[in-house]
């Protein structure tokens, strides 16, 4: 079901998602070489505690997985596509980490998540990677609105995506949110425009775009993969629903 925020809920889930963002951005100045992954998940849990907020992750139970997630932010370190659960690993220079978040505040869930090279070196696959899909990103923000099509989102930014020249997946995609942090519709990352559900104001559904700078969407499991896939595979932004947490060190 498509959530839609009456008047009085949009400035919770404003707070909600500023909340996020400043958690994001902290956890990014704090991530240096040498920075244990399991300290980047104690620093974020003080944050949400701190700001009387809820983790969407740290009792995130699916079906399919084999208990809760048991920690408060997802982690991905370079060909880990997918939702990462903190383990023990020093981030090294040059590294590209994805850090993705999810939590609720006053009734209202904002998801989202940041990826960066950490350190002072970086590929240049990395960085085209990260600026094509902020580019994506912000294509899709700019064709959402009020009338709007959810296939004229999914064109947006699979075309800055396909025009970059990375491979397109429609299985990549973005959720709606609301409430809790899954919610209809879904929003793949190519599609046709003029087809879909028609956005209404108070819909909060944002567009998410593997590898962009803030939001990582996915599929539902993360794989590794060899040096020649990985120069085709956008690393980085993924859907919040996964598999992930099965595997104990956060990687396959």
């Amino acid at each position: 079901m498509i959530e839609i925020l009456n008047p009085a809920r949009v400035a919770p889930a404003r707070e909600s998602g500023a909340l996020v963002a400043d958690i994001l951005q902290t956890m990014r100045d704090r991530a240096k070489v040498g920075t244990n992954l399991p300290d980047i998940d104690g620093w974020t849990k003080a944050m949400i505690v701190k700001a009387g907020a809820q983790s969407c992750y740290v009792d995130y139970e699916p079906s399919f997985g084999r208990g809760p997630f048991g920690h408060y932010i997802c982690t991905s370190v370079n060909d880990a596509v997918l939702h990462g659960l903190p383990h023990d690993y020093a981030l090294a220079d040059g590294d590209l980490l994805t850090l993705d978040l999810a939590v609720l505040k006053d009734g209202i869930a904002a998801d989202s998540a940041i990826s960066f090279v950490v350190g002072d070196s970086s590929s240049p696959e990395s960085v085209a990677m990260i600026e094509a899909t902020e580019r994506a990103l912000a294509a899709g923000i700019a064709a959402a609105g009020p009338g709007s099509r959810i296939g004229d989102l999914s064109h947006a930014i699979g075309t800055v995506l396909a025009e970059a020249g990375y491979p397109i997946n429609t299985e990549f995609g973005g959720h709606g949110i609301g409430s809790t942090m899954h919610r209809e519709p879904h929003i793949s990352n190519a599609g046709r425009p003029g087809r879909g559900y028609k956005l209404r104001p108070g819909a909060p559904a944002g567009p998410r775009t593997p590898g962009d700078g803030r939001h990582r969407p996915a599929r539902d499991r993360r794989r590794r993969v060899d040096a020649a896939q990985r120069d085709r595979l956008p690393h980085g932004p993924q859907r919040a629903h996964d598999r992930d947490h099965r595997r104990r060190r956060g990687r396959s």
